[in-house]
């Protein structure tokens, strides 16, 4: 595995720790722009197309590429753990060795009826902006 899951105490722990971690936000620029945690970056994973739909980013990597070495530490974070494991995919298979997946994202993992099992980032309180 190229990446390793993380619960949000764990990631507030990485970014804190004075190693270098960079909060990863790979939801849309919506989304981001709605709420996010400080300090993050975004680069969406997946982008609205022409009908609407979600669709995978074509220049995500290689937006990526150009923002963050392939030696940079990322913390990975969407909005429930989904699309940022996706993007940690595309970026280890580029070469990208220190990735965390945030498991439960920014607004936490649901089961299949909608209730939260697992709180993301916002619902534990953390930075915001």
């Amino acid at each position: 595995m190229a990446h390793r899951n993380v619960k949000p105490d764990a990631a507030k722990s990485l970014l804190e720790g004075g190693e270098g971690w960079i909060y990863l936000d790979v939801r849309t620029e919506e989304e981001f722009r709605d709420a996010h945690a400080v300090g993050a970056r975004n680069i969406p994973v997946m982008v609205r197309d022409s009908t609407g739909r979600m669709a995978p980013n074509p220049g995500f990597v290689a937006q990526a590429k150009k923002m963050f070495p392939v030696d940079a530490r990322l913390l990975v974070g969407c909005a429930s753990g989904v699309r940022s494991l996706r993007a940690c995919d595309l970026l280890a298979a580029e070469g990208y060795a220190h990735l965390a997946n945030l498991s439960s994202g920014f607004h936490g993992r649901h089961d299949a009826t909608g209730r939260v099992v697992e709180p993301g980032w916002q619902a534990c309180g953390y930075p915001c902006e």
